[in-house]
């Protein structure tokens, strides 16, 4: 700007010749060589600008990576309130993986050193704050999010993955080719063949190759195998899928065989090369570890779990670093200003504070932050401040993303438990031991100790363990010791004042369903007897249907040496079989089946429930066409009038039977109603002609997820509404069905058998059952208080064999048991097959007697297992309709009890 001012001033004031202006013509020449000067710089310029422009396009791997990370981390929250990390918290990872990661010369290998190094990092931070059950979860979340943002996998193939076939339902789809497979799974390989192409000729395959595919749906360990069929894995190991190959063997197993996804999911995450074994080996961190990476202005909050408490492991790390013992305070009623006083002289002092239970101090805890924000100043290097909690859904959120979060769960299994029961200073020490100087005592020490890691491991198997689930703990041990040790004082033992004070007064205290009273009842008849104290005694099955791991016999033993029962517990195979807990050996696979569940359900609830997808069309348009299509498939509205005529010409409303279904059909009338309504109503808010509620966003979620609207199954109270199923499909099958069996009973007269689990009241059907007996005695005097339920298992395997109902009573059919078989030729329970959960029962006749005559005939029967119905496989009293009458065949009936 100076030199162009310099020139015109020159050009204006010159009055002569502008050639002999010496002056002028010096600062034309300036002029021009800073013009070329300035061009130099500005080419110079675009080129750094161009080479900044390329080398930032190098690094955006690894911003991409970031945010991935920071979003998976973000979505955790949505799993559990506690799971909170901070923008700032992200960034130091961030930043600080820059510095960790290996320097390279060539800019592609330094950002990959930047991502692999970045990504573990932040796993570890994050695994080291997740409850086990969450561990897998974040892991499979943060590999498919790298996955979808490096357009290798589609949103529909996340879809698939979480909700198999849970939107089909079996009579909508073509039939079931195969009877070794189950509706589910058939429904699983009939959406894979859809959704994806290298499986699209999956079911003409499994046609082709069935004995191939049979032997490899039914093998233990089917992840290991080759895949059977039209070249698989070549196609999966190719160039083509080389990146995706995990994914889509993981759907496979995913789809055919649900107990395995759990070992599959880990497999999957070990070779995709995103990932590898570092993120599923397992990792421990050590009280030592956290306080290496602690800073006196960030507290550590440990999120407990049953059976854990870091207070020890802080105590005993103070005194190895020779510090005066930590400030330990439960908070609670009154503890907020003793707690308050503690933290603000450890501040000064430097010495650690252990705040306890701090759920129960959320008023304390709103105030924290602000608390250590200003004594950050003079805050003494040495101090740390420790808390630990439970989850709770109003902890402050700036607090939980200040802290650094540590989760210490105790191992699991029988192994894990009896240590703990053998710990000094836990439950039993060399002084416990000879507290009796008996064998007696010392054998049935150790029984009490192993019937205890029994029943708290027994929960892991669900309803089929546990009715309900009780927190057992310590107390409870530690009472039937008490009692032990004094009885033993005072004379021989009495075996069954034993037993009893054990299963119904120590335990039994908490134990509130009857039919986990009778299981307790049945481990302590069958553990805590005379015979535990033999040298012989084990408490293997005397005829295992697997091999126990290792051959191990579970004996009793009489150690005189504390240290005899460790080392004796440390040989305690890995694995504990079902079978030590008298279940049978599926029982693993329901448990196996049950961890798979909510893995998907977890991730489902992290999905995005917005927004369009990959594949080109939107959420919106899949609910809308697939409400098209349930409304098209919908039952036409029962008619009031039109029901009562009909009615009448079964025998009117005096019939105790006619007035049960007339009540049904008023019911379902009322859920037809909701969902035609809810999914006109949702159809027009997708095209915008009506408001979008927060009912119609969650109906559209839940239709799009593959699972049953809230408003389809609950009142708004929460009361149940219609009926709870796990998928959209199977519940919408159970409408059609209970459609079906309504209009036959309305235009066909009463049917032969009934369909116990299409009826909202199952109870009332057998009620209204007692009465027409109970009127059909009157001459006898019959008192329907007086009378009682009598089941027999027939011999029909199907409804369609029956050639008229029975005489009195009513046939049930569709009913499924589980944790053992009904063999129909030899008329009693056997065990259940390998690998099949639940199996029929034969048609089961069901009517009433008075209670004298209904005792005689259950003795002419035999020996009878007592099996609880229930309306769904929740087993609490709720959902219990009656008891089924079966015979145990050659084993006894606490072998079935054990069994569940």
């Amino acid at each position: 700007m100076q030199l162009d001012a310099s020139l015109l001033e020159r050009l204006t004031s010159n009055s002569g010749d502008l050639l002999e202006d010496e002056q002028l013509v010096s600062v034309l020449a300036g002029t021009k060589a800073k013009a070329a000067e300035v061009n130099a710089k500005l080419v110079a310029a675009d080129e750094t600008r161009t080479n900044i422009a390329e080398k930032r396009e190098q690094f955006r791997p690894a911003a991409t990576r970031g945010s991935v990370l920071y979003f998976s981390i973000v979505e955790m929250s949505l799993v559990n309130v506690m799971y909170q990390t901070s923008l700032d918290q992200f960034l130091e990872l961030f930043m600080g993986s820059m510095d960790k990661a290996d320097k390279a010369a060539l800019a592609s290998k330094r950002v990959a050193n930047i991502i692999n190094t970045m990504t573990y990092t932040t796993y570890r931070y994050v695994n080291r704050g997740l409850y086990e059950s969450d561990k897998l979860t974040f892991v499979m979340l943060l590999t498919m999010k790298i996955l979808v943002a490096a357009d290798k996998l589609k949103t529909s193939d996340m879809t698939l993955f979480l909700r198999g076939g849970a939107a089909l339902d079996i009579t909508s789809v073509r039939r079931k080719a195969f009877g070794w497979m189950s509706n589910e799974v058939w429904l699983n390989v009939v959406q894979l063949s859809q959704s994806n192409s290298v499986y699209a000729n999956l079911i003409g395959d499994m046609a082709a190759n069935e004995s191939s595919w049979k032997r490899w749906y039914e093998d233990n360990e089917p992840e290991q195998l080759p895949i059977p069929g039209d070249n698989y894995e070549q196609q999966l190991s190719g160039d083509e899928a080389n990146d995706i190959g995990p994914f889509l063997k993981l759907l496979l197993v995913r789809c055919l065989r649900v107990d395995r996804s759990i070992l599959m999911c880990k497999e999957f995450l070990r070779n995709t090369k995103e990932m590898g074994p570092a993120y599923v080996e397992p990792v421990t961190d050590t009280i030592e570890s956290v306080y290496d990476g602690m800073i006196p202005e960030v507290p550590v909050i440990f999120l407990l779990s049953r059976g854990a408490d870091p207070t020890d492991s802080i105590e005993t790390l103070c005194r190895k670093k020779k510090l005066p013992a930590p400030t330990v305070i439960s908070l609670g009623e009154g503890q907020e200003p003793v707690a308050i006083k503690a933290i603000n002289a450890g501040a000064i002092n430097g010495t650690w504070v252990l705040l306890q239970n701090c759920e129960l101090g959320l008023g304390l805890m709103n105030d924290l932050e602000s608390i250590i924000e200003k004594l950050k100043d003079g805050m003494d290097p040495n101090f740390r401040l420790f808390m630990t909690a439970l989850p709770h859904p109003v902890f402050p959120l700036g607090l939980l993303q200040m802290c650094v979060k540590v989760t210490n769960e105790p191992p699991a299994g029988l192994k894990a438990g009896l240590l703990r029961s053998y710990t000094p200073g836990v439950m039993v020490d060399q002084d416990k031991i000879e507290r009796v100087d008996t064998a007696q005592w010392r054998q049935l020490l150790y029984a009490l100790c192993f019937l205890h890691s029994i029943v708290q491991e027994r929960r892991k198997f669900g309803p089929l363990g546990w009715c309900v689930p009780y927190e057992y703990n310590n107390g409870d041990l530690q009472s039937c010791i008490l009692f032990l040790e004094k009885h033993l004082y005072n004379g021989p033992i009495s075996w069954s004042t034993f037993q009893y004070m054990v299963s119904a007064v120590q335990y039994g205290g908490k134990i509130t369903d009857s039919l986990d009273v009778r299981l307790f009842k049945t481990y302590a008849e069958e553990w805590l007897t005379e015979a535990c104290c033999d040298p012989e005694y084990a408490v293997n099955p005397v005829n295992p249907i697997f091999k126990i791991p290792n051959n191990f016999r579970y004996e009793i033993p009489s150690f005189t040496d504390h240290a005899d029962y460790r080392s004796f517990i440390e040989g305690f195979p890995e694995i504990d079989s079902p079978e030590i807990f008298g279940l049978h050996p599926n029982a693993d696979l329901t448990f196996r089946v049950k961890e798979a569940m909510v893995l998907f359900k977890t991730l489902g609830e992290t999905q995005p429930k917005g927004g369009g997808s990959n594949d080109g069309v939107s959420r919106e348009d899949v609910v809308y066409e697939k409400a098209a299509e349930l409304l098209g498939r919908l039952p036409e509205d029962y008619i009031e009038d039109e029901e009562k005529a009909k009615i009448r010409k079964l025998g009117g409303m005096t019939v105790p039977m006619n007035i049960f279904l007339f009540q049904e059909i008023q019911r379902f009338q009322a859920v037809i109603t909701k969902v035609r309504f809810t999914l006109e109503q949702l159809q027009l808010a997708i095209k915008g002609e009506v408001v979008m509620t927060a009912e119609l966003q969650e109906t559209l979620d839940a239709i799009y997820d593959a699972r049953v609207p809230h408003l389809w199954e609950n009142t708004l109270t929460g009361d149940e509404f219609s009926w709870r199923l796990p998928t959209l499909g199977l519940w919408f099958t159970s409408l059609l069905s209970r459609h079906q069996q309504y209009r036959n009973w309305l235009d066909r007269g009463r049917p032969k058998s009934f369909m116990l689990n299409c009826f909202f009241n199952p109870q009332g059907l057998l009620t209204s059952m007692k009465q027409e007996v109970c009127r059909a005695h009157k001459a006898e005097r019959w008192a329907l208080d007086d009378m009682v339920y009598v089941s027999q298992v027939t011999s029909f395997e199907r409804p369609e064999q029956l050639k008229s109902s029975p005489d009195e009573g009513v046939y049930l059919h569709g009913l499924m048991v589980e944790g053992a078989a009904f063999d129909r030729r030899q008329n009693c329970l056997v065990e259940s097959e390998p690998k099949v959960l639940h199996s029929p029962l034969p048609v089961l006749h069901v009517t009433a007697m008075s209670r004298t005559k209904a005792a005689t005939k259950k003795r002419s029967m035999g020996e009878l297992y007592e099996a609880s119905l229930y309306k769904y496989a929740e087993r609490t009293d709720k959902y219990f309709i009656s008891f089924a009458d079966l015979p145990t065949g050659d084993k006894s009936k606490s072998h079935w009890t054990l069994r569940g």
